[in-house]
């Protein structure tokens, strides 16, 4: 107070003087300040762009896919028939030098010279024509992204999030499984599916009869509440001849019976896929050349030729020859007490030695040696002894057992539940998809 007393008893002009000096000398304090406060706050707000910092980026996983990069136009070219990578470079109008930095953006890029027709990439440019990103669809849950960097091009893989919806459908066989499949409104794959899941226990080109029936809980795939694709059968149920047959499918990926039994066996039932045969099992079958009665230890399928034949199971080739009246053949040998063996092909693929895997194609369907025409005819044996393949008691593969047979029967139980409500003729209920 005493301050502003003797501030008030000086001239007016000292007191202006006095009051314009303490404000430069306040600004003069304040001044250097503000600038290191704007300094510092720069600093810390770098800017983010993860492809600008010339490593290659992890994937991610948005809802969405990404859209055309701000700014940039982008043009789509397809696949076609005899395409590469250099070509459609080309097409878009790049040159080599673009083609080899995107090469060695990273390992995803791999894909990229995979390329199958149809398929298509995306090209980004800038107004100046140059290439600024490309993105290439390598599934549908995946998307590639090749964009440029501060040193070339980084690349990373998107996930995008599908919706996995259940469809349930059912069918009676009439006249053919396939027919049957189809009126169901199941598309190849799915009948295709159907039949390898009880393969081992039903030939499917031998086996059924009118009025037989299956119904399954399918997958579909949607992104956006458009429908991409069928997934996986989770759960199956077939009739053949009144025999009852059920698989789910466990997280390993294998199916199981609601006991937690494998599905999948030492053999398959044919050895080939579901078409027609010409002769089933029977000793005292008369052979249609000769006209003599002899036991036709085998079954005959008829397809057309060139249809592949598979090893019913894993196992060593003991024989890859030719006769008069076999044709080319081919005998595998599992596990010592069981023989395979096929005959009448047009080729053979595999030799004497040679190890192969259940389903693994070993020749072609022909009509070599002495036969009225074209087919497959296939033996099984056990022990040295001629057994019907459709009735032959097969060996097991490891049935789930402690946490993971409990697990899958909580997942089998809820699942079969909804099968059991099927009723000839309901079709396609849609559900929401558990997880997996």
């Amino acid at each position: 107070m005493a301050f502003w007393h003797s501030l008030t008893l000086l001239p007016l002009w000292h007191r202006r003087l006095i009051l314009l000096l303490g404000s430069l000398i306040l600004l003069l304090l304040l001044w250097p300040l503000e600038k290191v406060e704007a300094t510092r706050a720069t600093t810390a707000l770098p800017q983010t762009n993860p492809a600008a910092s010339g490593h290659r980026l992890g994937e991610v996983e948005p809802d969405e896919p990404d859209e055309a990069p701000p700014g940039l136009q982008g043009e789509t070219l397809k696949v076609r028939n005899g395409d590469n990578l250099a070509e459609l470079f080309q097409r878009a109008g790049f040159d080599p030098a673009t083609l080899h930095q995107v090469l060695d953006s990273g390992e995803e890029v791999e894909s990229l010279i995979r390329l199958k027709p149809g398929e298509e990439i995306t090209f980004y440019q800038n107004d100046e024509g140059a290439l600024q990103a490309l993105s290439y669809p390598m599934g549908l849950d995946e998307i590639l992204w090749v964009e440029q960097a501060r040193d070339g091009f980084a690349c990373r893989v998107e996930k995008i999030k599908l919706e996995r919806r259940q469809q349930i459908a059912q069918g009676t066989i009439d006249s053919s499984f396939w027919e049957a499949g189809q009126t169901a409104g199941l598309n190849n794959s799915l009948i295709l599916g159907l039949a390898n899941i009880f393969a081992w226990d039903i030939d499917f080109a031998q086996d059924l009869q009118p009025g037989d029936s299956f119904s399954l809980i399918y997958e579909e795939l949607y992104r956006d509440d458009e429908k991409l694709s069928t997934g996986k059968i989770l759960a199956a149920e077939f009739i053949n001849q009144g025999q009852r047959y059920l698989a789910v499918r466990h997280r390993d990926g294998h199916y199981y019976s609601p006991q937690g039994k494998a599905m999948r066996k030492g053999f398959l039932r044919a050895p080939v896929n579901f078409r027609y045969i010409t002769s089933n099992f029977n000793p005292r079958r008369k052979h249609p050349v000769t006209g003599l009665v002899r036991p036709h230890n085998g079954i005959d399928y008829g397809a057309p030729v060139g249809t592949p034949i598979m090893a019913a199971g894993d196992g060593v080739v003991s024989a890859s020859s030719y006769n008069g009246l076999n044709g080319n053949f081919v005998f595998i040998r599992h596990s010592g007490r069981y023989t395979t063996k096929y005959l009448h092909l047009s080729q053979r693929e595999v030799k004497v030695g040679q190890r192969v895997k259940q389903g693994q194609t070993i020749g072609r369907l022909g009509g070599t040696g002495r036969v009225t025409g074209p087919h497959l005819h296939y033996e099984f044996l056990v022990d040295g002894v001629h057994k019907n393949p459709k009735t032959v008691a097969l060996p097991e593969a490891t049935p789930l057992s402690g946490q993971p047979l409990n697990d899958f029967k909580l997942r089998a139980h809820s699942l079969l539940a909804r099968l059991a409500l099927v009723e000839p003729g309901r079709l396609a209920q849609v559900r929401p998809a558990e997880d997996r």
